[in-house]
């Protein structure tokens, strides 16, 4: 089917708006680094990510992949959602779905939408994961020690890993936890996972 060239490209336009996303997490990570006067070198000896990737995702050559993002703030002592909605304009009371923040780490299959962002005088945030078949996270440490999680899946099945115990969950299986080392997600079905994460600052 031809398409009409005069009319916007939806795909185009996905394919800027997440361009920008990124130039705008690029500099936000320049930013963080400035604010704690570390040099790349210094920044890579704390977080354990190789200062070749640091430089290329500040010069948002590269989007930086979920484990990447979650060494970063654990320096910077942020939740993902935390860094992710300070590239963000200022969030609404009310986010509607098309509003509600995007962001999807290629490599792994993951596909992670901020429903409810971090907000000013909030603790906790909602967000919705999705994890393609064969997709399997891991995460060498939580962004904050003693993180508050609660994982619903919402369609699939989701293995999560916390403290070397692997938790098996079905839809509508809710797990609790406090994060303080590793953790791992893993899609355990032949579909995709959807799950819905609340998460709360200790």
């Amino acid at each position: 089917m031809r398409r009409d060239t005069d009319g916007p490209d939806p795909a185009a336009a996905g394919t800027r708006a997440m361009e920008t996303a990124d130039a705008r997490l690029a500099a936000r990570l320049g930013e963080l680094r400035a604010e704690q006067g570390w040099s790349l070198g210094e920044l890579a000896d704390r977080s354990g990510v190789s200062r070749s990737t640091l430089s290329r995702a500040e010069r948002a050559e590269i989007s930086p992949t979920a484990a990447t993002l979650n060494r970063l703030c654990h320096v910077y002592g942020r939740t993902m959602s935390r860094l992710l909605s300070e590239v963000e304009a200022e969030p609404a009371s009310v986010l509607r779905t098309a509003d509600q923040p995007v962001w999807e780490d290629r490599a792994s299959g993951f596909v992670r939408r901020s429903v409810s962002p971090p907000h000013p005088g909030l603790r906790g945030e909602l967000v919705e994961g999705r994890l393609a078949a064969g997709a399997d996270l891991a995460y060498d440490r939580p962004p904050v020690p003693g993180l508050e999680q609660h994982i619903w899946v919402l369609e699939g099945r989701l293995a999560v890993t916390a403290r070397d115990v692997e938790h098996l969950l079905e839809p509508g299986d809710c797990l609790r936890l406090r994060v303080w080392g590793p953790t791992r997600f893993r899609c355990a079905g032949p579909r995709e996972t959807r799950y819905a994460l609340a998460v709360v600052l200790p």
